[in-house]
């Protein structure tokens, strides 16, 4: 499961990335309606796979 987990986060960066560089409207401090929805789905995997992480390092 982390696995799947850390390829959906790695893949959700990408997406965000790739966005990134093509949009005109996005900034370091305020995105498009796209851009926000492939940030937030990027932070909330990473957030995800990092929680899952924890317990493990124990």
């Amino acid at each position: 499961m982390a696995a799947d987990l850390y390829t959906r986060y790695q893949a959700a960066h990408t997406a965000y990335r790739t966005h990134r560089a093509t949009c005109t409207t996005c900034t370091d401090t305020s995105r498009c309606p796209t851009g926000q929805r492939l940030f937030e789905s990027f932070a909330a995997l990473q957030d995800a796979y990092l929680n899952r992480q924890r317990p493990d390092r124990g």
